[in-house]
């Protein structure tokens, strides 16, 4: 049961990605075909290839890249402390962010997202990789047993095994009585507000509201009382 978790092991993380490119125009002609092959089943007749890649290429670790990492984790005060990593540059946003895995307090840590194991843990991971990079340890997961992999999935535990359900980490927040992290801002303005506002910061901000609704649904999850942020820290390049 996961209230045997010690929480003080769990790393609640959230991501947010963005195309590579802000424009169709600034892709190189070979990845445009790429794209184009690889959408191709998926896109909806009114959708062109164009089109399909502004709206589509950041939620795709070959196409995007990661501008943010928030991660929370549970103080012995009981608060939730949070730390952010980000910036344009992802090669050195993922350097920074996997020294934290050096830290002896963190060899055991457990990970914890919503819909972590289909998007935020492969992505990371697959990032780590074409930056030239091995992933930290609790992302890689080959010749594990399941039960040796070191992370939690929220919406996986929502589902009760009920593999058709879908449930966002806004709705879970809403049935759970927890402040919405989408005061805001949503994850499909992400993009725009990078490419476009270039306004990062209101994005790590939002990451970090995903974080902490995060930490209490999983505490909801458990039947116990929400936590309160501690504090930020924040590493840009």
């Amino acid at each position: 049961m996961i209230n045997s978790i010690p929480i003080e092991r769990v790393l609640f993380l959230d991501i947010e990605t963005v195309p590579n490119a802000s424009a169709w125009d600034d892709l190189p002609e070979s990845e445009q075909k790429l794209w184009d092959k690889k959408t191709f089943q998926q896109r909806k007749d009114q959708y062109t290839a164009e089109d399909f890649y502004m709206e589509r290429a950041g939620v795709m670790a070959e196409f995007g890249k990661i501008i943010c990492i928030s991660i929370g984790k549970t103080e012995r005060n009981g608060k939730l402390l949070i730390k952010s990593f980000y910036g344009d540059d992802e090669k050195t946003l993922l350097e920074e962010f996997g020294e934290l895995f050096n830290r002896p307090q963190l060899r055991d840590v457990i990970l914890c997202a919503h819909n972590g194991k289909e998007f935020d843990f492969p992505w990371i991971a697959r990032r780590f990789l074409i930056n030239g990079m091995q992933p930290p340890v609790p992302f890689q997961l080959y010749g594990k047993k399941p039960w040796e992999i070191p992370h939690i999935d929220t919406m996986e535990l929502w589902k009760f095994g009920d593999y058709k359900s879908y449930v966002s980490l806004e709705l879970l927040a809403h049935v759970f009585n927890i402040p919405t992290p989408k005061d805001d801002i949503d994850g499909s303005m992400v993009s725009s507000i990078y490419h476009i506002d270039k306004d990062l910061i209101r994005i790590v901000k939002y990451c970090e509201k995903d974080v902490l609704t995060l930490a209490n649904v999983f505490r909801r999850l458990r039947q116990e009382d929400l936590l309160e942020r501690f504090d930020s820290a924040s590493s840009s390049d």
